[in-house]
Formats: structure tokens, C-alpha cells, sequence
């Protein structure tokens, strides 16, 4: 005798990625976070690039705050590893490597499959924008000191 439960369907990864894909390139509401892939020859779709201007009201405001995200094989069941190029303060963010500590961001720690990377961006603007971190006294403009990345690479960006 067949079983009559529900199963749910999962999409796999390259798929998924290609839809999150399609929805970054078609822009994301009122234009604040954006996001694509770093490399369009990342035949693995890993390597990310997601962008975020501040919120008003915030010291935030008028920054354009640049972040690599990092999908692993086992995206979208895990989480990407999330981290900002661009100098920023923030209770969920490392100060020496702009990683994004998933210990301290509550939708990395608690991720569910369901979650992408636009809804990780947005989440981000959200923490802007509470009082930990709406009024943090922020780096200058710019990343003059450069951030090493993993590779050793000293990234230079300014903030328009």
C-alpha cells in the first residue's frame, strides 16, 4: 500500500542557484541590495558579489557597502559564507576580516534551505538599521587601510 504523505520536491543546487541568479539580475525592490555572480565563468557558481546603500536615518546612510558570499557545494542546504569588502561596523561583523559571524547573525546560525542570498542582503540592511547599529561611529569612507582576503590579496574599494 502507497504512502499518501506530501513529499516536497528539492530543487537542486545549480538550479536554485540560477533561479537567485535570474531574480539578482532583474533587481530587487526599491534598488538598495543588488547581487550576481563575481565570475560569469564560475561553472560551480560559487563566488557572489552583493551590494547594499545604507539606510536613511542611519550613519549608515549615503554608503555603498560591497560583499563577497561564497557558495559551497552544500548550498542551499548550508549557508553561504557571507563578508563585507567594504570597512564597516556592526555587532555581526568581524572589524579584521569583514566576515559576517554566523554566531551573531541570527539567519546564518538558524538557516532553513528556503533562505537565499537576496533574503541575506535584506537581512543585513535590516541590522543597519537596529539601535546596536544604527548610530555605531563607522570607518571612514573608503577602505584606504585595504581588507587581506583569504588569498592575501589586499582589496581596495571607496565608497562613492
Amino acid at each position: 500500500m502507497a504512502s499518501q504523505g506530501s513529499s516536497k520536491v528539492v530543487v537542486p543546487r545549480n538550479f536554485r542557484l540560477l533561479e537567485e541568479l535570474e531574480r539578482g539580475e532583474k533587481g530587487i525592490g526599491d534598488g538598495t541590495v543588488s547581487y550576481g555572480m563575481d565570475d560569469a565563468d564560475d561553472v560551480l557558481m560559487q563566488s557572489w558579489t552583493g551590494t547594499i546603500i545604507g539606510p536613511p536615518n542611519t550613519v549608515h546612510e549615503g554608503r555603498i557597502y560591497q560583499l563577497k558570499l561564497l557558495c559551497g557545494n552544500d548550498y542551499p542546504d548550508k549557508p553561504p559564507s557571507v563578508r563585507f569588502e567594504s570597512r564597516i561596523n556592526m555587532s555581526c561583523v568581524n572589524q579584521d576580516s569583514g566576515v559576517v559571524e554566523p554566531s551573531l547573525f541570527s539567519m546564518l546560525a538558524s538557516w532553513k534551505r528556503e533562505y537565499t542570498m537576496e533574503d541575506i542582503l535584506m537581512q543585513l540592511k535590516k541590522e543597519m538599521i537596529l539601535p546596536q547599529n544604527r548610530k555605531l561611529a563607522q570607518p571612514q569612507d573608503g577602505n584606504e587601510d585595504g581588507r587581506v582576503d583569504q588569498k592575501g590579496i589586499v582589496l581596495r574599494c571607496c565608497i562613492l
